[in-house]
């Protein structure tokens, strides 16, 4: 199923189930930045009015169980009160929440919903929105949204960070572009993509680490099925990276 069919269904059944309670339906995240990939999700958020009901968030989980052969990490989804868009707070309230690491366990037990929490990445997926996103349906971004203050944008960008020195070796791909991506709005306030990121390290960051960012804009691309890497340069990239964007964090404190 191509991403615009997943929208279209997504919008068509939400629009139905949520009717004047729908603020809106928001796209974020790559496939709003145009930097689309085959490991790209689909990223959205919706807004509401008021409160829902245990049925209401259950039948909206249960329409995106019913999306089959999604591309990429599928679908990742928040509904949110449209009051937070407009009167933001830190970390921000969320009715529900649905992405694919989450389809099992909505699938097999029916009580289930990850929900009435607070979520980081929020703040994050509010300012691509408010910068770069695409209204799907309802109020528009300028309506709906205020500009979330930066340093809660910087908070969630490097809560994101959380465990890169661990994780670089299992995961370098998603490091390395998501560590080029954070110096990148650090030092030039441009909110961009991993791709964008990716591509502003190859031009920006010293030549020693120019292959690992190579290689990670080419599998996240699928212009490169796979690459060797090497765990000396990636922990070292990652202490590089590391001391820059925390020296200019400390900066504007």
């Amino acid at each position: 199923m191509n991403p615009q069919k997943i929208l279209d269904h997504v919008v068509e059944q939400y629009v139905e189930i949520l009717k004047d309670n729908l603020v809106g339906i928001y796209l974020h995240g790559s496939l709003a930045m145009g930097c689309c990939t085959e490991k790209s999700d689909n990223d959205l958020l919706v807004l509401v009015n008021n409160p829902l009901e245990l049925r209401i968030k259950r039948l909206l989980i249960d329409k995106l169980l019913m999306l089959q052969d999604l591309p990429g990490k599928g679908i990742e989804l928040s509904v949110v009160l449209g009051r937070y868009a407009k009167e933001f707070q830190y970390p921000t309230p969320f009715e529900v929440h649905y992405s694919e690491l989450y389809r099992e366990q909505y699938r097999k037990d029916t009580n289930f919903i990850c929900g009435n929490d607070v979520d980081q990445d929020l703040s994050a997926h509010m300012t691509i929105v408010y910068h770069r996103g695409i209204c799907l349906y309802g109020k528009e971004i300028g309506e709906a949204f205020v500009e979330v203050p930066r340093e809660y944008y910087i908070d969630s960008l490097l809560h994101d960070l959380t465990g890169v020195q661990a994780g670089i070796s299992k995961e370098p791909v998603y490091y390395i572009l998501n560590l080029c991506r954070v110096l990148y709005y650090l030092q030039e306030n441009c909110i961009a993509s991993k791709k964008e990121g990716g591509d502003w390290g190859l031009e920006q960051l010293p030549e020693k680490y120019k292959e690992i960012i190579r290689n990670a804009v080419g599998i996240y691309s699928s212009q490169l099925e796979n690459a060797t890497w090497d765990h000396k340069i990636l922990f070292d990239f990652a202490e590089y990276m590391l001391r820059k964007i925390f020296f200019l964090v400390n900066t504007e404190e």
